[in-house]
């Protein structure tokens, strides 16, 4: 059960990121902000490495870091630019798709499958968070899927959904070829390496910003090393598909905050997908004791 604790502090941890993000992204260009919570990711989990042993690298160690660099620059990019193209309401639910993709990459990149409750378990949990992520019930529970074919904002969050069903599964390669706190390390200055050219590029008249912003920056990043190393951690003894199904539940983390903290309407409409996740992981749970 130590993967499942792991696995759902990761989801709450992230939800409470992104209280600090919703604040920041409205005042910082979003390059610089992935760029610094990366790199600051990488340094807070630096001094824990004096705590543990160095591990002994495995032959996928520098193939893993390179892709991770590479793809997680890439869904980046397209999750800000869907965000900017569409409204959230609409590419939101797309995200909750990512558990059932990594039913169809998970076999081929890491050789796991889960057993059929724990399929399940997936598939609650997804249907769960879209209901709680979907908001605009004018266009039908189908509108988000049906915009594919006509918002770019959709199919660019789409193509964010397939990049993440790669790179949760070579997190996983990473870790199992290192250790999550190596791992959690050159992964992120991987992506702050790859991302640096960018922020050159489009984000040099911004860096300015950085400073009056400085505090939230910091608290992104430790708050964002805390859930990575849970993940990580999570990783190691656990299936990708259950891990991240699990860790989805920061949606329902979310809503609570945004009732409490930003006093958001509608708390009552969430209740039932939140119910529906919280169903979701108790069957994935269970599946694991089969």
């Amino acid at each position: 059960m130590s993967w499942f604790l792991f696995a759902i502090s990761t989801a709450f941890l992230e939800s409470v990121r992104d209280i600090f993000n919703k604040k920041t992204v409205s005042v910082i260009d979003e390059y610089i902000l992935v760029f610094s919570f990366n790199l600051l990711t990488a340094i807070f989990a630096f001094p824990l490495l004096f705590f543990n042993d160095i591990p002994t690298f495995g032959n996928h160690f520098l193939y893993a870091l390179i892709a991770i660099g590479i793809f997680n620059t890439i869904a980046f990019l397209l999750f800000f630019k869907a965000i900017k193209a569409s409204d959230l309401s609409i590419v939101a639910p797309i995200t909750t798709l990512s558990p059932i993709l990594l039913l169809i990459t998970s076999p081929f990149l890491v050789g796991e499958f889960p057993n059929a409750i724990g399929i399940l378990g997936i598939f609650i949990i997804v249907i769960g968070a879209y209901v709680l992520k979907f908001q605009d019930k004018t266009g039908g529970y189908l509108a988000p899927f049906k915009s594919l074919f006509k918002e770019t904002g959709s199919r660019l969050m789409f193509g964010v959904v397939l990049v993440w069903s790669i790179t949760a599964n070579v997190d996983k390669i990473g870790v199992q070829n290192s250790s999550p706190i190596i791992w959690t390390i050159t992964a992120h200055l991987s992506v702050a390496v790859f991302i640096l050219p960018i922020v050159i590029l489009k984000s040099k008249p911004n860096i300015q910003n950085l400073k009056s912003n400085f505090r939230n920056i910091i608290l992104i990043g430790f708050i964002n090393t805390l859930a990575i190393l849970c993940q990580m951690s999570a990783l190691q003894l656990a299936l990708v598909s259950f891990v991240i199904a699990v860790k989805r539940t920061s949606a329902l983390f979310n809503v609570l905050w945004g009732w409490l903290i930003f006093k958001e309407q509608g708390i009552k409409e969430r209740i039932a997908g939140s119910v529906i996740m919280i169903l979701g992981v108790m069957v994935i749970t269970l599946s694991k004791m089969v």
